[in-house]
């Protein structure tokens, strides 16, 4: 497994906004290929991290144009463009 981790800055006056672009683009986002969970977290200054856990980085990669046109919907709300890192998944689990 796979772990793409993006930090991203809103601007804090469109959070609300944000959020309800977001419930909107959640079928977009979830049809993914090989996503498995997506977990997207902000505090009330706007500071927020996305992570998305995937089958592998090779179907992670070949999301990348997908993962950019989805970001760019998002361009008005942000205060700057989001950080993307890759990691390698040691432990996945929930209760």
């Amino acid at each position: 497994m796979f772990a793409r981790v993006s930090t991203y800055r809103m601007k804090s006056e469109s959070i609300a906004d944000a959020e309800n672009k977001l419930n909107e683009m959640m079928p977009q986002i979830m049809s993914l290929p090989g996503l498995i969970t997506f977990t997207n977290v902000i505090n009330e200054d706007g500071e927020g991290v996305v992570v998305s856990v995937l089958e592998s980085q090779e179907i992670s990669d070949a999301n990348q144009e997908q993962v950019a046109q989805i970001w760019a919907a998002f361009g008005e709300y942000l205060a700057e463009p989001p950080v993307i890192n890759g990691y390698r998944v040691m432990a996945h689990s929930s209760n």
